[in-house]
């Protein structure tokens, strides 16, 4: 895969000019696939690579409504958060834009070389060095500054005390972006600076839509097709899964009186319909 360049000043594209106006000015840009995917809305998703499945879960269902919205997914294609946002924007049918700390000839981390392919042939990578500079340990926390210019607006989705994420958040605060943070447990390493982001007058992000609805934007319809043809009983059974967040199978069976084996099919019914799922004993809904 060719990799072209841009001079930032000389570019057409108004959203790499942003390059050009923030601390550490960018001159040059490194590119593969489709840059047009900067000239639509864009939010950074961004995280800790030592994420939680409740991380996972929150990434992926907010980087797939932002696809299904229109809204190009940036972030750094990193192991952990931002692995998971860009798979979830692209197995959504949406857009995605990587900025990698190395050359665009290299992939770091090793795991993700077929998705870097796949986002170099489809979407977008972009690097402020050229091939065969190796991505060094320096490098990752500058390359933060070009994911939140690029961006409307970052989510920092899990971050912990010490995590590059808090640095995006960062440099987003100083170019006058709005930053959200999604709340975490108070009592897990993963969700420390998220929560003291919050505490520090950060957006706390509790709606998935709220990123889109700030942006003047407004959000896809959701798409009931999977909810065609539920029962009465399956219904009752979302509702519940839906009001309480996660729940276990007893607490269903108590609060619907449907019996406990008929719950148990119900919820594998959902489970195939992509509006549930069932982790560590507990059911949880699939989508907002």
């Amino acid at each position: 895969m060719e990799t072209r360049c841009e001079e930032i000043i000389a570019s057409k594209r108004e959203r790499l000019k942003i390059l050009s106006n923030i601390s550490s000015p960018v001159e040059k840009i490194y590119y593969r696939g489709n840059p047009d995917l900067l000239e639509g809305p864009c939010v950074a998703v961004v995280g800790t690579r030592g994420c939680t499945a409740y991380g996972i879960r929150v990434a992926g269902q907010l980087s797939e409504r932002l696809a299904e919205s229109g809204i190009t997914v940036i972030s750094g294609l990193a192991k952990g958060i931002d692995t998971v946002a860009h798979r979830a924007a692209i197995d959504a049918g949406g857009s995605t834009v990587g900025v990698m700390a190395g050359g665009l000839d290299t992939c770091y981390p090793a795991s993700n070389r077929r998705l870097k392919e796949i986002m170099e042939e489809k979407h977008l990578l972009i690097s402020e060095h050229p091939d065969g500079f190796p991505a060094q340990a320096y490098c990752f926390p500058m390359r933060n500054r070009i994911i939140s210019a690029l961006a409307d607006a970052v989510v920092v989705v899990e971050a912990g005390n010490r995590s590059g994420a808090l640095i995006t958040a960062e440099y987003a605060a100083e170019q006058g972006k709005n930053v959200y943070a999604v709340p975490g447990n108070i009592t897990g390493g993963a969700s420390f600076g998220c929560n003291k982001l919050i505490r520090e007058g950060v957006t706390p992000l509790v709606i998935l839509d709220d990123v889109i609805t700030d942006m003047g934007l407004i959000p896809k319809t959701a798409d009931t097709a999977a909810e065609s043809g539920l029962g009465e009983d399956e219904k009752a059974v979302l509702d519940i899964v839906r009001k309480n967040g996660e729940v276990s199978i007893e607490e269903i069976v108590h609060k619907t009186n449907i019996k406990s084996h008929l719950v148990s099919g119900i919820i594998t019914v959902l489970e195939m319909k992509g509006l549930v799922f069932f982790e560590m004993g507990k059911v949880l809904v699939a989508k907002f």
